[in-house]
């Protein structure tokens, strides 16, 4: 296990070490002069070269990016151009409601998903199939912010039990937090949800006709037990690949959730950075999702052996 896990770990460094450079060169691919767009059409000839003397715009292209990931990796990723404070700053900043609206969103997509995916697949061809993967299908149709748009609609408009926007600190207590959650995050877990159940309906359908799933009906084990013990232990292997695919939704999905409820969080400074053209921003926000999502792949590679004992590493 120890040396498959630093085998992954290294195995990630190019992997990064290309992400890096993907995202550096966001700001020179950009058509026409990065210091032009960003100083603005008011901006002189003067004020133009001192910004691209700011961003090392004037420096080649090799220079800037060994002098950008020597930062990064001592943990500096710069400078926010609109701001002036430093990108690591602006992303702890907002780390808190990002972390606790994918958090909430898996919890609530597998605790939907998991139990669809598990019925349907018992009654396979028959009413409850059907409605389930019918549910499904529009679940993974419907756009999160159409979703967030209709729950609002219900909920704080016509009901007004929930706020229509904003975002509570865990700290100011957990009704408030929770109550500025739940839209969001249902939002975002209906749409994964969707995804899990067709996966964990397939992964369980084909366990369930399998030989020793047969015995263990033969032996007048209770139907919990044979789903449960049995069958789902034995179909895990791609669903927790599904659910750690659902994480890329997530973070896809988080940044157009969060300005819908305009909530602070990492979705929401990627927006603003977008249309501020702060580059810096975005390139740090762009490398803390690529990381993080590298780093569940890694997780759920591990997790693989706990499901399935045939797999060792």
């Amino acid at each position: 296990m120890l040396a498959f896990t630093m085998r992954r770990l290294l195995a990630t460094v190019p992997v990064m070490a290309i992400v890096a450079i993907i995202v550096f060169s966001l700001l020179y691919l950009t058509p026409g002069d990065p210091a032009a767009v960003l100083a603005g059409e008011q901006a002189t000839a003067a004020d133009i070269e001192r910004l691209r003397i700011a961003l090392g715009l004037d420096q080649p292209f090799l220079t800037r990016f060994g002098q950008w990931i020597g930062g990064v990796v001592q943990g500096d990723l710069g400078t926010s151009v609109f701001s002036r404070r430093p990108v690591m700053d602006l992303i702890i900043q907002r780390l808190e409601p990002t972390i606790a609206l994918t958090v909430a969103s898996l919890l609530i997509a597998v605790a939907i998903a998991l139990p669809l995916g598990i019925i349907a697949a018992w009654r396979s061809g028959g009413i409850v199939d059907r409605v389930a993967m019918s549910f499904a299908v529009l679940g993974f149709s419907v756009p999160v912010f159409v979703l967030s748009y209709l729950l609002i609609m219900l909920f704080s408009v016509e009901l007004k039990i929930l706020p229509v926007q904003g975002y509570v600190p865990i700290a100011y207590g957990i009704g408030p937090f929770l109550s500025h959650l739940i839209l969001p995050a249902l939002s975002l877990g209906i749409v994964n949800a969707a995804l899990i159940a067709r996966i964990t309906r397939a992964a369980m359908l084909e366990v369930l006709n399998q030989d020793y799933i047969r015995v263990a009906r033969a032996k007048g084990l209770s139907v919990r037990k044979v789903l449960l013990k049995h069958a789902l232990k034995n179909a895990a292997v791609p669903i927790v690949t599904v659910i750690g695919i659902s994480f890329a939704l997530l973070i896809s999905g988080v940044v157009v959730t969060e300005t819908v409820f305009n909530i602070p969080g990492l979705g929401r400074l990627t927006v603003d950075a977008i249309l501020r053209r702060d580059y810096p921003v975005i390139q740090g926000v762009i490398l803390v999702f690529s990381a993080t999502y590298v780093v569940v792949n890694l997780l759920v590679d591990l997790s693989y052996g706990l499901f399935d004992p045939r797999i060792k590493y």
